[in-house]
This record gives C-alpha cells, structure tokens and sequence, in this order.
C-alpha cells in the first residue's frame, strides 16, 4: 500500500477528480464573470465586446458604492455580534442548568429557509400589525416607525433577522470548540485562585482564538455576498436604501437584463471580498498568533 501511495500516477489519479470540480466550479466561473463584464449583453441576445466601460461605469457608480458601504456595514455588524455569541458559548459551556434546551433554542432559526425568516419578520416589522409596533404602541409611543420603509432605518432593521438567523450556526460552533479545552487547566486554573472571568477570558477564549479567527472570516464574508433574506424584506429599497452589492448585481442582471454590467459588479464584489479577506488575515495574524 506504501509503494502504491507514493506512485506519483496513482497521487495524480486521486487529485484529478477534486481538480477537475475545483477548476469547473470555482475558477472557470471566475473567469467567465470578468469576461462576461467586458460585454453589452441581455443575457439572450449575441455580446458586443466593450471592453472595460462596464467596469469603468463601476467605478463611478454611486448606487454600488452605497451598496458596498452597505455590505461592510452588515460585515462589521456581524463580527461585533460575535461578541454576543461568544458570550452567550461561554455560559452555555459553564454547564448551567437548562444549557440543552437553550442550545435547542438557539438552533431553531438554523431550521428555517432564509424565506421563511423574511416574511415572519417582515410581519414582526408591518406597522400597522406588527408585533414591535403593537407593543410600543401599548406602552404609550407615538409616531411609530416605518421599519423597512424608512430608508434611514430599513438597513439597520433587517441585520436584526440576520444575525438571529445566523445565532445557532455559530454558537454551536464556538460551544463546540469551548467544551474540548482540557477540564485539566480549568481544574489548574481553580488551584491557582482564578475566577470565572479569569478562566472565561484568559484560558478559554485563548485557546480557541483559532476558531474565532475562522469565524470572523466566515462572517465577513458571507455578509459581504449575503442576499436572499434582504431581497425577499425590502428587493433593496426604500430607493436603494438597504440595497448590498449582491442584490445590486441581481437587479442590474435579473431584472434590467443587463448582465455584462452584472458581471461586472460580481467581479467587483470577488476583488471585494478577497481583499476583505487578506486584511483580516494580516489583521488576525498580527494581533492573535
């Protein structure tokens, strides 16, 4: 068995499947994008080349800028609600009674179709019979918002079902990695005179700093290409007010049939996301490792 493993033809044998998936659904896509941005096409009809014009509108697009503004937003949101989940990870971890079915809690959102979140909240939101409205109104408030078609307030009400949506996804995987830190440093820690804060802050979270470094990465990103809960809410309005570069690139695709502009603004959200992505990393690599 060594003999064949170390048969580079038999190495190259087992590589080239993965290779193959990796190169057509990963970089030929990649490539086709950029490519499909250097073209005035409907998505039907035959591509005129134009070379860098769609990119070039890019630049001096102030509607994908405010997208992009946008994304970051939901992107720094989501990593500051990090915080609330390690937090959340740690006493869940402390083994406090009730722990189980609280973990069930929070898992349930991880059980809905982004959909299906998106109308529940959009009633929690309606502001006539939405539950917010409802008990602001009894407790004596005039003047209640329009939640999501207030362009000043649509943005910042729809990161509240994202982040409840996205809760269980990443306590469990925080829960996950705080239950395996050995019971023997905990046990140390208590000989020593350490307190739960101590322990929490300065040997737990520590040694799972490589975790959290993944997840931070995890949430930026995917805040950067999210789309579908905020397309079903608002389609990116009140007039663009909560629009993010993903829903941008939709609406110029989809639903104008301009679908060189489109790829040209995905191609923008990839150089987005990877520079997002190399920053963290130079970032996280500075101040943890």
């Amino acid at each position: 068995m060594r003999n064949v493993m170390s048969n580079k033809f038999v190495i190259a044998l087992y590589v080239l499947p993965a290779l193959f998936l990796v190169l057509v659904l990963i970089y030929i896509p990649i490539v086709l994008t950029g490519y499909y941005g250097l073209m005035d096409w409907d998505g039907v009809g035959k591509m005129k080349f134009i070379g860098l014009e769609n990119y070039i509108d890019l630049i001096h697009d102030p509607y994908f800028w405010a997208s992009t503004w946008h994304s970051i937003l939901l992107a720094l949101f989501s990593v500051f609600s990090l915080l609330g989940y390690l937090l959340i990870s740690l006493v869940l971890a402390s083994k406090i009674k009730g722990a189980n079915l609280f973990r069930k809690i929070y898992l349930i959102p991880m059980l809905l179709s982004s959909v299906a979140i998106a109308q529940l909240w959009s009633k929690v939101f309606d502001p006539n019979n939405g539950m917010i409205n409802s008990i602001l109104s009894a407790l004596g408030f005039e003047n209640l918002p329009l939640w999501l078609a207030d362009p000043n307030i649509a943005l910042y009400a729809i990161f509240i079902p994202i982040v409840w949506q996205y809760a269980g996804f990443y306590i469990i995987i925080i829960y996950a990695a705080l239950i395996n830190v050995p019971d023997e440093l905990i046990e140390a820690a208590k000989i020593d005179g350490a307190n739960t804060l101590h322990i929490a802050f300065r040997i737990k979270v520590p040694l799972i700093s490589g975790v959290l470094k993944v997840l931070v990465i995890l949430a930026v990103v995917g805040s950067l290409k999210y789309f579908d809960l905020i397309y079903v809410m608002t389609g990116g309005g009140p007039n663009h007010a909560s629009e993010v570069i993903a829903s941008y690139m939709y609406t110029e695709a989809f639903g104008k049939y301009n679908f060189g502009y489109g790829s040209a603004i995905g191609f923008g959200l990839l150089i987005i996301s990877m520079t997002a992505t190399w920053l963290i990393q130079k970032m996280l690599h500075t101040k943890v490792d």
